[in-house]
């Protein structure tokens, strides 16, 4: 059994550069969690398939819209308790 006649070094072959001293911790926290972001995405969806559909019912564009905006804004609490 042959024995290392050299110890191996703690520094490494190749150190790595410094990077700016604000990468690790970030100065703000993001606007909004991931939560939120996907409960907002999903009532955007629903908002606009249910706009959409009106849309096709009455060929209304205030009713569409109307109903979109009732749609998304009543869809967020639910969509809140069911992804939280």
């Amino acid at each position: 059994m042959s024995r290392d006649t050299y110890p191996h070094s703690p520094i490494p072959a190749r150190p790595e550069p410094p990077g700016p001293a604000s990468a690790a911790t970030p100065s703000e926290p993001p606007l909004l969690s991931v939560h939120a972001a996907v409960v907002f995405l999903a009532a955007v969806i629903i908002g606009l398939g249910m706009g959409g559909l009106m849309f096709l019912h009455n060929k209304s564009v205030p009713t569409a819209v109307a109903a979109g905006l009732v749609a998304a804004g009543g869809s967020v609490p639910v969509l809140h308790k069911l992804i939280g």
